[in-house]
């Protein structure tokens, strides 16, 4: 019996295109303000749009005119990493907090640096909805998804076997396989139009079960 749902945070809980259309506007806020370079937040959005990855900075200064500057490059990756976001909870994922959190443990599951995925959390105003959070980069670089540490922390905080837990996220390059390894039960959001709707990964790496919204969650458990 599945006695704990644990939660992914990005594209699972929240659009994370809204926290990179919030860093691109404080990014250019911070461009203005600072160095009187004006457009990047649109030509930022642009390119993200065409597919980049990695590389929006240079590609959106490139666009502006600016000269190749890998200082001002990092300085623009600070103030991306701590502003404070404008985040929203998909529609889905707060009926599924809401409807679970009185007869289910609910854990929070996450990677990446840890003090932007804290502002994500406090931005959506959700950590007093879940009986454990662990943040992967609380012990280290190494500890990132797919490490097992991560997912042994939070197992051992809600109290529950392997076989008891159920890890939903979006990601199966590096979601799912672990949490299979160790006994958990798996499931994919696959939202149309997400980051790795169409992703193809080994049999190893794929979920127990796809849903395409977390109000299946109920008759899945069902």
């Amino acid at each position: 019996m599945i006695r704990a749902l644990v939660f992914d945070l990005d594209d699972t809980l929240f659009p994370e295109r809204e926290f990179v259309h919030s860093g691109f506007r404080a990014v250019d806020e911070w461009l203005r303000n600072a160095r009187s370079i004006c457009g990047f937040g649109e030509a930022a959005s642009s390119e993200f749009s065409a597919g980049a990855r990695g590389n929006v900075f240079d590609l959106a200064l490139r666009r502006l005119g600016v000269a190749d500057d890998p200082v001002l490059v990092r300085k623009m990756v600070e103030v991306y990493r701590a502003h404070v976001p404008t985040i929203h909870l998909f529609e889905d994922a707060a009926w599924a907090l809401d409807h679970f959190s009185g007869g289910m443990q609910l854990g929070l599951l996450t990677d990446g640096y840890l003090e932007v995925q804290r502002r994500k959390v406090d931005a959506l105003g959700i950590a007093d909805r879940f009986a454990a959070m662990v943040f992967c980069d609380e012990a280290g670089r190494e500890a990132w998804k797919p490490s097992a540490i991560p997912y042994e922390k939070i197992r051992i905080q809600l109290q529950c076997c392997g076989n008891e837990c159920l890890y939903i996220g979006d990601n199966p390059s590096k979601d799912f396989v672990t949490a299979k390894a160790l006994g958990w039960c798996t499931l994919q959001i696959c939202r149309p139009g997400g980051e790795y709707a169409a992703i193809q990964v080994p049999l190893s790496h794929q979920a127990d079960a796809i849903i395409h919204s977390l109000a299946e969650l109920a008759d899945v458990l069902r």
